[in-house]
């Protein structure tokens, strides 16, 4: 049996003059990106080269739609309604969708950020609303959720393309949500750990939670987030040691109907 997995990671996440992660050099060991639109972080001109660095590396595009929310880095909870949720969702698409086009290509799927993405995974009306949203624009636009999640579900079940999404440096609670970074067990910070973890979730479809139960998860795709500073060895080595245990590393639009 073969196994394969898409690797990606929320880049293009600096703001101005203020400069974070090492977007130039994660973007050669993924297969997909997710690049911030400028709510919770990033700016045209950032977009405009994140989307670039993509083309040139051969790196499937995702579109990270966050809360308005700069100062917080999205990661604060608010209070929004589905219309809400649904035009910011839009606003943010359509904004990097241009600058894709612009350099001769398409976006491959869409991925909340932060405190938006813990939300709308299993608050069924902003889901709903984001759903009806993506139905909108585009169909064929490949839906990145956390797996297992309420939107996931709803989104198999209307038909559109789902890529149910795992991290590979986060804690995991009994529910399948993901540990708050506040709390001890929220980071998984050595490969040795990750790599064993990861194998487990493509290979038997299981993960052990911060409380050391087994639960079941899907893993289409592979999170490696890109905002610290061991980042770049971290990515490296979950990807040497995937294509180490026979597992395929490749983005998702060339697996997921």
């Amino acid at each position: 049996m073969g196994y394969f997995v898409d690797l990606n990671s929320d880049i293009g996440e600096s703001f101005g003059s203020y400069k974070m992660g090492m977007d130039e050099e994660i973007v050669k060991h993924v297969t997909s990106i997710n690049c911030a639109c400028g709510y919770h972080a990033g700016d045209p001109l950032i977009m405009d080269k994140t989307v670039k660095a993509a083309v040139e590396n051969d790196v499937q595009i995702g579109a990270h739609p966050g809360y308005p929310d700069l100062m917080g880095f999205g990661r604060r909870k608010m209070a929004i309604s589905p219309e809400e949720a649904r035009a910011y969702m839009l606003y943010q698409v359509g904004a990097l969708d241009a600058f894709a086009k612009a350099h001769g290509t398409k976006l491959q799927h869409m991925k909340l950020h932060g405190g938006f993405y813990n939300t709308a995974c299993n608050d069924e009306k902003l889901a709903n609303a984001i759903l009806d949203a993506i139905e909108e624009y585009d169909k064929n636009l490949i839906l990145m959720v956390l797996s297992g999640s309420y939107i996931a579900k709803e989104g198999k079940r209307r038909g559109l393309k789902v890529a149910q999404e795992v991290f590979a440096d986060r804690g995991y609670n009994e529910d399948g949500t993901l540990v708050n970074r506040s709390l001890p067990g929220a980071f998984v910070k050595d490969p040795a750990e990750a790599i064993p973890r990861v194998v487990k979730m493509i290979k038997e479809n299981k993960v052990v939670t911060a409380d050391g139960k087994e639960i079941d998860i899907v893993a289409d795709s592979i999170c490696v987030h890109g905002d610290n500073p061991e980042a770049l060895e971290f990515v490296k080595n979950i990807r040497a040691g995937l294509e180490k245990e026979g597992i395929e590393v490749k983005p998702l639009i060339s697996f997921l109907k």
